[in-house]
């Protein structure tokens, strides 16, 4: 048996000024059916002078040399004793009462994943009152990820996974960068039931000048390996189930082309969209039927 219900995975490079909010988050979280693990990517700034000074609190793991984001959460994962895996990321923050929501949706559905609500901010982590916390929380149960017919925001720090199901998918790839944890879904798009949960939010995405996303061109060279490996099979759910997956797949092509058209990359954008277009046909035509028959309604469970 799982000696923990949750294994919190924090990873961390160069973070100095954020990697507290993100340790002290996890440390107070209500749920103690817990383990933190901290895997440092061999940072340069002091901040595994300041993990160092958590003692027995976490685990931490300090990596000799930068492996990448991807490598950073297998090995955490690989340590981990718990029955799911949260990931985040060492610039983000949990809200007080994420483990809290993660268990409520855990005893009602068991699910293989759970997608997650971000608050975004700038500048100093957002305060938390009392009137804050929620009395219930919100869920969509899909048969798994492929189903889903409301927007998610990608992001490691959004995501919940059961450990057998992070180990069927061999983990994060260490290869892919950036758009790293999109191509974890697309791995694991078919695992089974996917739980999101569009109230409350469970964790605070910090937006700053360091991040990747700031870097539209990385994106769509990524994007277009993707779409190769889609066309080569590499994706599960077979040819039964290829629109779906083109659905999926025309709904990130159309956020990137919007994205380089507003960096006025007008070329990229429109090489992009002649070379995806087929999807994103699927995806305005998924889009449609949504609207016609409707969403999947939420549910809702008593905190």
């Amino acid at each position: 048996m799982p000696a923990n219900r949750f294994s919190i995975i924090i990873t961390s490079y160069n973070q100095l000024e954020f990697i507290r909010d993100a340790v002290d988050s996890a440390l107070s979280q209500r749920n103690t059916d817990r383990e933190i693990i901290v895997v440092d990517d061999a940072s340069m700034d002091g901040s595994q002078d300041i993990l160092r000074r958590y003692g027995d609190a976490i685990r931490l793991v300090c990596l000799d040399t930068n492996q990448g984001a991807g490598a950073a959460r297998n090995c955490g994962a690989a340590l981990a004793t718990g029955e799911y895996l949260v990931f985040l990321d060492g610039d983000d923050a949990f809200l007080p009462w994420a483990l809290e929501v993660y268990e409520k949706v855990v005893q009602a559905r068991n699910p293989k994943l759970i997608l997650c609500r971000m608050l975004w901010f700038k500048g100093k982590l957002p305060s938390v009152r009392p009137v804050d916390n929620p009395h219930e929380v919100e869920i969509v149960e899909y048969r798994d990820y492929m189903r889903k017919d409301r927007s998610f925001g990608a992001s490691a720090s959004a995501l919940v996974i059961d450990r057998q199901s992070f180990q069927t998918v061999q983990g994060w790839s260490t290869d892919i960068w950036p758009m790293n944890d999109m191509e974890f879904l697309l791995r694991l798009c078919a695992s089974g039931r996917t739980i999101l949960v569009p109230s409350p939010p469970t964790t605070f995405h910090r937006a700053h000048a360091g991040q990747t996303i700031n870097q539209v061109p990385p994106y769509i060279g990524v994007l277009y390996k993707l779409i190769r490996n889609e066309g080569l099979g590499q994706y599960p759910g077979g040819r039964h189930r290829r629109f779906e997956r083109s659905a999926l797949f025309g709904g990130i092509v159309f956020f990137w082309a919007k994205r380089a058209f507003k960096a006025r990359l007008y070329w990229d954008a429109v090489k992009l969209l002649a070379r995806a277009w087929p999807m994103v046909l699927v995806a305005v035509i998924r889009r449609l039927g949504v609207i016609l028959r409707g969403r999947r309604p939420c549910e809702r469970i008593e905190m």
